[in-house]
């Protein structure tokens, strides 16, 4: 089975089937990257470059370590160094890019839309790893990875994003994802913080924390991006905290089992607490391992990768 597309733009535009392709490739390339033996052949002639306008530690890495675990030539462009702070426009740089014979660029970008327009504009397969506020796709498979590795699927389950829903292109991505998978998707934050019309991706909104994760199976706590925030958002760290932030007592509202989900970096006694982040209900540390997986099952299957039978 192939992908439909040849670039991963997007969660709002892949069909569910797709996403339960990527998720069960998933399950065979996370044996690789558990195993003593992480150097596989599967790209092996094959080159990665990554493109990255904005800073990033989990995302870059993670796709970096993927390229050279499945055999790739793998390298990284910054726009600090690069051409980028000369004036060269992203078209002109994905087809330089594009000529010195890559297969795929991973694009991370200020500016929503900018993994679209370069998709048009090159041969080389585009993944999206972050555009404005957007969509991040790869980190939204992460998630529903690790979620469909625990329970099995998301058919049926209840979960709670919660916190910064207007500056997240996580809680996009997750939002179109895990409802095309049949989970019910409940939302909470400020008000002002909460986008218009976020009721049409098929999310429940409620105003308090408290309503989202009552009986949830999942808690997603998000970051709050101060680097987007404008000021009057919210009155003050404490009092987002206060009101906003996953602490052990909320927590318990949520079923004995439920998962505590963050995408990363986690501000700790600001949006989730530490004892919750680092405590047993907590997946955080077993996203970052996923997400080195997912990429590497997006690379592959990018790539022409065989059937996964033939993997082992």
């Amino acid at each position: 089975m192939e992908l439909k597309s040849k670039h991963i733009l997007g969660i709002r535009d892949m069909s569910a089937e797709d996403i339960i392709h990527i998720l069960n490739t998933t399950k065979e390339m996370k044996k690789i990257v558990l195993s003593d033996k992480k150097r596989v052949p599967y790209l092996q002639g094959k080159t990665v470059v990554t493109l990255f306008y904005e800073n990033s530690t989990r995302t870059r890495l993670s796709f970096e370590l993927a390229a050279k675990y499945m055999g790739a030539n793998a390298a990284n462009i910054s726009a600090s160094g690069s051409s980028v702070a000369k004036g060269e426009t992203l078209i002109d740089t994905g087809r330089t890019i594009d000529v010195m014979g890559t297969d795929i660029i991973v694009i991370r970008h200020s500016m929503s839309g900018a993994p679209h327009l370069l998709s048009k504009n090159i041969s080389a397969s585009v993944i999206n790893a972050g555009d404005g506020m957007n969509e991040h796709p790869t980190q939204a498979l992460l998630d529903m990875f690790t979620i469909y590795e625990k329970r099995g699927s998301l058919e049926g389950m209840r979960i709670a994003i919660v916190g910064d829903i207007y500056h997240s292109r996580v809680a996009r991505s997750n939002i179109w994802g895990m409802t095309k998978l049949g989970a019910e998707v409940c939302i909470a934050g400020p008000r002002t913080l909460m986008p218009k019309e976020i009721e049409k991706t098929g999310a429940k909104v409620f105003d308090s924390i408290q309503e989202a994760i009552i009986d949830a199976d999942v808690v997603m706590s998000l970051r709050i991006q101060l680097e987007r925030q404008k000021s009057g958002l919210f009155p003050s760290p404490r009092e987002y905290s206060k009101f906003f932030g996953l602490d052990e007592k909320r927590v318990k509202l949520a079923k004995p089992d439920v998962l505590i989900m963050h995408p990363g970096p986690v501000n700790k006694g600001l949006e989730i607490s530490s004892a919750v982040a680092e405590g047993d209900k907590s997946v955080i540390d077993e996203q970052v391992t996923n997400g080195v997986a997912v990429r590497m099952a997006l690379l592959y299957l990018l790539t022409g990768g065989k059937e996964i039978a033939d993997i082992n």
